[in-house]
């Protein structure tokens, strides 16, 4: 699916945009004729309200979208996307009202809305279009309306049609679109190249693990970027109970947050050196499938044991997070749907994300809001190191207790990074219910926010 604006070149309706207390100065300026009708159709600026305004032949004249009040928008993520949903197909410019500093976000969620996932069914009713403002970047919008979609598509394609192997098959494609190199390890291969904790993980299911690796660009800053590629958790032996289960299509959303960022990187040609890891596996169940109280060795060397094998994300980001410290770039930024802990501390709709690294982390917080793209920074608490610390290895992939599970987990990660600067999401990647410019499924968490304060994390 491609979502882009409608070409300029095409009739297009105009569109006021009106805050429900701006509406009676507004129709002071019309016309008895829209006022009667605005009147009689009980239109009152409400947040998603959408109104077609018709000449004396029938055609639309103009088209009224309700922008609600203050408080209402201050609680969605793309108010305009309300109304853009609610308008009759064709094709719209906007003629008044959305403030400058919104305009682009408004313009992106309104691309949003034209996102269906039809694979299986159809799902795709003829939308509303917009036709690009002159004061805005269309092609960026674009770009990050598309890297969107295909997360969503990633996500929520289920693991008979996205796994291991399409999940491989997906980056290879973008790496083919836009020009960089993709290899995969595979299978047993990722014993002969040290690659233990992501062979471990993936050994029992039908599809063979593997750790895939796209590069793009030659000058500029190194990016690192690692996404945790579980296309399916059953828990493993400590298998999870059905109602925990059924979402676990998702647990590879880290690595289509990845690919998404990636694919706004490349289609925007930051000057940067890229690099995507992407551990990819299914975590299941059969008589080789790895255990409770094993302990292993990592690609780094250090020994964990395992006192849950349903804490298996951490271990593939381990080996792949390793390899990403070899190379010594100036940010490694971790992407994975780890932890519920996480959910239950911010709930579905923030990003969590933890860093050492304080400029960063500011940069983060103001992108994240000017991308509508919300993020919240944790902590790296070193009280709980211990915590993490078994005795008996050198590392605990699930301390008991259940305090903490995501800073745990994240702390977890950062003993397999060096020197490098680190970044680490816990991200949910699921929209549970449909929202304006998002539909109730996968979703992309971060990497707007991410490409917007790339610039100054990295001094580009």
């Amino acid at each position: 699916m491609t979502l882009s604006f409608a070409s300029p070149s095409e009739p297009s309706v105009p569109l006021h945009v009106i805050a429900q207390p701006d509406l009676d100065d507004w129709l002071k300026d019309q016309p008895n004729s829209v006022t009667s009708w605005v009147e009689a159709s009980g239109f009152t600026g409400a947040l998603g309200q959408a109104l077609l305004i018709p000449q004396s032949d029938g055609t639309p004249e103009m088209a009224l979208a309700g922008y609600g009040k203050s408080n209402g928008r201050a609680r969605k993520r793309f108010p305009l996307a309300a109304a853009a949903e609610a308008l009759r197909k064709g094709s719209y410019h906007i003629a008044s009202g959305v403030p400058a500093d919104a305009l682009s976000s408004e313009c992106l969620g309104w691309l949003l809305t034209g996102y269906a996932f039809d694979r299986y069914a159809n799902q795709s009713p003829a939308k509303a279009r917009l036709v690009a403002p002159e004061d805005i970047d269309a092609t960026r919008i674009e770009a990050l309306a598309n890297a969107e979609a295909l997360t969503r598509d990633l996500v929520n394609t289920p693991t008979s049609d996205m796994g291991p192997d399409q999940l491989q098959a997906a980056a290879e494609d973008l790496a083919q679109e836009f020009g960089a190199t993709c290899k995969t390890v595979h299978g047993d291969a990722l014993l002969d190249q040290n690659f233990p904790m992501i062979h471990t993980v993936g050994r029992a299911a039908a599809q063979a693990p593997r750790l895939i690796e796209m590069n793009w660009g030659k000058t500029g800053p190194k990016l690192t970027l690692v996404g945790k590629g579980v296309c399916f958790d059953t828990g493993g032996l400590n298998l999870k109970p059905g109602n925990s289960m059924s979402l676990m299509k998702k647990d590879m959303g880290g690595a289509a947050n990845v690919l998404g960022l990636a694919r706004m990187i490349m289609a925007l040609n930051l000057p940067v050196q890229l690099r995507v890891l992407i551990p990819a596996v299914e975590n299941s169940v059969a008589g080789n499938a790895f255990r409770p109280g094993d302990i292993l060795t990592s690609r780094k060397g250090l020994t964990v044991e395992i006192n849950n094998t349903d804490a298996e994300g951490r271990l593939v980001l381990a080996d792949a997070l390793a390899l990403a410290d070899e190379g010594d770039p100036d940010m490694i930024i971790s992407m994975a749907t780890l932890t519920g802990a996480a959910r239950v501390a911010v709930g579905p709709d923030l990003a969590p994300f933890y860093t050492d690294d304080d400029q960063a982390a500011e940069a983060l917080a103001r992108a994240g809001k000017n991308a509508a793209d919300p993020v919240w920074r944790m902590p790296f608490h070193e009280p709980y190191e211990a915590m993490i610390e078994p005795g008996i290895a050198d590392l605990d992939n699930a301390p008991p207790g259940g305090f903490a599970g995501s800073i745990t987990a994240a702390l977890f990660l950062r003993r397999f990074v060096g020197e490098s600067r680190y970044m680490h999401f816990d991200i949910y990647s699921w929209q549970p219910n449909k929202a304006p410019g998002r539909s109730k499924g996968g979703l992309g968490q971060g990497p707007r926010a991410l490409l917007t304060a790339l610039p100054e994390i990295l001094g580009l």
